[in-house]
């Protein structure tokens, strides 16, 4: 389990990424988890469920809240995906390329740097699929954004994260990885633009639909 972070930093000062002080909603034990041959569908999906009801909760009467507080009255919750056990995957981690930094645009056209340290290798809708995965300076946990063929339709127009909850080097003394894209979510500036969010590389788009995880809002 984590704290959910939240990624996005408001017009003022400069654009990264910021935990939300408070911020409580737990995740399921899924993305960084150890790989094992005993998964039980039935806590997965009381876990999930679970994850969800807290996120609605968060944004609908937290202070810390990215949607505006005259429209959190009317926010009925978010709208998922069923949740899919066939996206999460267990990934191998590839330490093969040294770690080098990566520029990101921002939603507000700024710059921020996130070093990438491995790539994840996995198998998604029968075929050989890869993400890099970055940490950011400062940050305890692995950032693993990424786009993919729903954006704009169905997610958020310029793509979803997921938060990988072990450290830098923890995931590189690990042979394989679990990630679930159940959990995939969208920053804060999906509900606000005065919030200034990283929009994935293009080095970690996907081409099969990630149906799976947050959907877009609809009156966002």
């Amino acid at each position: 389990m984590g704290t959910r972070p939240a990624r996005g930093k408001s017009r003022k000062g400069e654009a990264r990424r910021e935990r939300g002080a408070g911020t409580t909603v737990t995740r399921p034990a899924s993305v960084g988890a150890a790989v094992t041959d005993d998964f039980d569908a039935d806590a997965w999906h009381e876990a999930l469920d679970r994850h969800r009801r807290e996120k609605d909760a968060f944004l609908a009467d937290h202070d810390q809240s990215p949607i505006p507080p005259d429209e959190r009255a009317g926010f009925a919750g978010l709208d998922y995906y069923p949740p899919d056990p066939a996206f999460r995957v267990t990934a191998r981690i590839d330490r093969s390329d040294a770690p080098r930094s990566v520029r990101m645009e921002t939603t507000r056209g700024r710059t921020v740097t996130d070093r990438r340290v491995a790539t994840l290798r996995f198998d998604l809708a029968g075929a050989a699929r890869s993400l890099p995965v970055y940490h950011e300076e400062g940050q305890q946990e692995l950032f693993l954004p990424f786009s993919d063929p729903t954006n704009g339709t169905e997610t958020y127009e310029h793509g979803r994260y997921l938060d990988v909850g072990v450290a830098p080097d923890e995931l590189l003394a690990r042979e394989t990885l679990v990630v679930d894209f159940n959990l995939a979510y969208a920053p804060f500036c999906a509900y606000s633009d005065t919030y200034d969010c990283p929009i994935p590389p293009a080095e970690t788009h996907l081409d099969v639909p990630v149906e799976a995880g947050e959907k877009r809002r609809e009156d966002g």
